[in-house]
């Protein structure tokens, strides 16, 4: 039997299946208070730069892994999103859009009003 590729991944028609039977199952979910070890690992969110490459690929790939075999020998695992990693990454983006927005650079517009910007 032969079938063609689609020429895009199209994530609709795969994942909305196994993200339903995901949440149907419970696999987001990790008791606050358990008898059970806890195992924890934090997501990184996506990169302010839009780029990503083979080392985020691996990185997931080995907190998936590690997640799920904590899961199979019963440990309370939780996978989370939410980890700040790319703060050099999101300075510079910051600081490319206030030179060409402003023409200014982050020492002249000094630490304090920087920084509010950063943490919008």
């Amino acid at each position: 039997m032969t079938s063609e590729l689609a020429p895009r991944y199209d994530h609709t028609d795969v994942e909305s299946h196994w993200y339903r039977r995901w949440e149907t199952s419970g696999a987001f979910h990790a008791e606050d208070v358990s008898q059970r070890r806890p195992f924890c690992i934090v997501i990184p969110p996506p990169n302010v730069t839009d780029v990503l490459h083979m080392g985020h690929a691996l990185t997931v790939t080995i907190e998936d892994v590690m997640i799920r075999w904590h899961r199979m020998l019963g440990d309370n695992t939780l996978w989370m999103p939410g980890m700040d990693h790319a703060g050099i990454a999101t300075q510079m983006m910051v600081e490319r859009r206030l030179k060409k927005d402003e023409g200014k650079t982050r020492h002249e517009l000094g630490r304090e009003e920087f920084v509010s910007r950063v943490w919008k």
